[in-house]
């Protein structure tokens, strides 16, 4: 996750078998988050999904996180997945950098919930399964407000659609 293309010095985040992986520069506290893997069984409840620099007052999007990736504006901003983590217990930011492309509220939206649902359901490790995931996003992939009873129930037919993980 992040702009690992266009930006290969800057952070990214890989989604590996045995955790999430942060790549490159990290600032302040979360400077131990980098090479460091975040095993899945550690992630409690979900991933928060924040695109931009810093915390949004209010939902996923930071003022740079709404205008990164507009026509005209300089810098498209990064974001960061903030969570949870068990034994022991802390909060965790593992950031990225944004691609260029601006990202619509239900993409996030989207994300966010196949994060969540997906570490509630004990499936974390399946975000490393490049050709579930493949399957899970393209069975949501245009749907935006045409979403029959929002993201929730999107993501929840999107994942049954796949079947239970194998033992």
């Amino acid at each position: 996750m992040g702009d690992v293309r266009g930006h290969p010095d800057g952070p990214w985040v890989e989604f590996r078998t045995e955790g999430l992986y942060q790549h490159g520069p990290s600032a302040g506290e979360d400077a131990r988050a980098e090479g460091e893997p975040t095993p899945w069984t550690r992630i409690m409840l979900g991933m928060d999904v924040v695109v931009g620099r810093g915390h949004p007052a209010k939902g996923n999007f930071t003022v740079s996180g709404w205008l990164g990736g507009l026509p005209g504006f300089k810098g498209r901003g990064g974001g960061h997945l903030g969570m949870t983590l068990r034994h022991p217990y802390e909060d965790r930011r593992v950031r990225y950098e944004r691609h260029p492309r601006w990202y619509g509220v239900y993409e996030i939206a989207f994300l966010e919930e196949l994060l969540r649902q997906t570490v509630a359901a004990g499936e974390a490790h399946r975000l490393a399964d490049a050709d579930w995931l493949e399957r899970v996003v393209g069975r949501l992939t245009g749907l935006g407000l045409a979403a029959s009873g929002g993201p929730r129930e999107a993501v929840t037919r999107a994942r049954q659609a796949e079947g239970p993980a194998a033992p």
